[in-house]
């Protein structure tokens, strides 16, 4: 039977996985489409060979790197003969024609990115996620693009997760959620939320994430109200452990990041003794992102070269706190205070006491990155009278230093 037309735009590609480790492969042309197109083949393991008279520099530093052998001249007949594979991408079509002659002759498939019609291969839109590759052909690189995209994000998010639900090993992750706000939450984190058949939350984890589980996850309550009700930390430890023995994938739910003031390392201990896996899933740090989400940068050229974030959950005078707040207050720079509210009188005297100006800016930050987020300005002479008159309450961050004078 004879075959179809190179030119034939209505005979379907037959869609194959290339295995090119340690094989040749031949790129013609160092532009901006052989850069967007390099790493892909490089981390397909493929022997890159790149002849092209000029590169971009992103492709030099590959070659300089020793990622792959740049030639530095034009296409001459013969440099396809012991190819895999050739990708053609010089800028001038007659060149890339002649090579895609050549390569049709050796019977050495090639892409041509000027024109997809005339080439023996298409390159699809591909994506990875967790040892997967998804490669999308439609014939318009966009549309191929888009749907790639789409499919990766699904994956990454979670919302694809009964597609390609492979049966997660039994074992813990810590998952840092983020300030509050749902979308903070990192790809992996939202991910392996999906994956879950059991999620030990903290009070301060994003709750609608926990409106988004499927109807068979079960959701443990482990909130720490302060000075009120709270599930002891023993206590999350071995839930975590029998769960995870019982044959469960659990997912430990925190608010920020699991390692900042949210005895991550203390879970995680206890698990790797027991002998139960653990994945641990940084998140984005409330000591960071809610001083941002008010307009405070916790650092600023010309103001200050440093930030410190301390735990002001004991008093500066109680015997159980390991902060020297002498040496806080002789710091330059920002002062980051979570877990402070409560004793924000004892600490910003502790501090002036110390010999922080008084009238250093503060800002006090309540339900930072969530829709009922308050902020609050003051002095480190009168913070605590301002955060009783306005009834500030716990969850809330609180930033101290000239950064604080540079919001809107």
């Amino acid at each position: 039977m004879p075959t179809a037309p190179l030119d034939d735009d209505t005979t379907p590609p037959y869609p194959v996985g290339l295995r090119l480790a340690g094989r040749r492969v031949v790129v013609l042309g160092g532009g901006q489409v052989a850069q967007r197109r390099l790493p892909a083949l490089l981390n397909a393991g493929a022997d890159v060979v790149v002849i092209a008279p000029e590169t971009t520099p992103a492709v030099q530093a590959m070659a300089d790197a020793g990622e792959l052998r740049w030639e530095q001249r034009g296409y001459l007949p013969g440099d396809l003969a012991d190819a895999w594979y050739a990708l053609i991408a010089t800028s001038d079509p007659e060149t890339n024609a002649t090579a895609a002659a050549h390569a049709e002759t050796l019977r050495v498939f090639c892409s041509r990115a000027d024109d997809a019609s005339a080439a023996s291969a298409w390159t699809p839109a591909s994506g990875r996620q967790e040892g997967t590759v998804v490669a999308v052909l439609s014939g318009d690189p966009r549309r191929s693009a888009g749907l790639r995209d789409a499919i990766i994000g699904g994956l990454r998010d979670g919302s694809l997760a009964a597609a390609h639900h492979r049966g997660r090993t039994a074992g813990v992750a810590l998952v840092g959620g983020g300030p509050g706000d749902p979308d903070l939450i990192t790809v992996k984190g939202r991910r392996l939320l999906a994956e879950a058949d059991v999620v030990v939350a903290d009070r301060l984890a994003p709750r609608e994430l926990l409106e988004e589980l499927p109807p068979h996850v079960e959701v443990i309550d482990a909130s720490k109200i302060p000075y009120g009700r709270y599930m002891a930390q023993e206590a999350i430890n071995n839930a975590l452990i029998e769960l995870a023995k019982a044959g469960k994938f659990v997912v430990r739910l925190k608010g920020g990041d699991p390692y900042v003031f949210g005895r991550g390392m203390e879970e995680l201990i206890a698990c790797t003794e027991a002998g139960v896996p653990v994945v641990e899933v940084p998140g984005i740090s409330s000591s960071i992102s809610v001083p941002a989400a008010a307009g405070i940068p916790v650092t600023h050229r010309g103001v200050t070269h440093e930030f410190s974030v301390i735990s002001g959950h004991v008093a500066p005078e109680d015997e159980r706190s390991l902060v020297d707040w002498d040496a806080a207050a002789k710091m330059r720079g920002t002062l980051v205070l979570l877990m402070a509210v409560e004793r924000i009188g004892a600490i910003s005297a502790a501090l002036v006491a110390g010999g922080r100006a008084p009238e250093t800016p503060v800002a006090v930050v309540q339900e930072g990155t969530t829709a009922a987020q308050r902020v609050v300005r003051a002095t480190l002479a009168d913070v605590a009278a301002v955060v009783e008159a306005e009834g500030i309450r716990p969850p809330a961050v609180v930033v101290i230093g000239d950064v604080v004078a540079l919001a809107p």
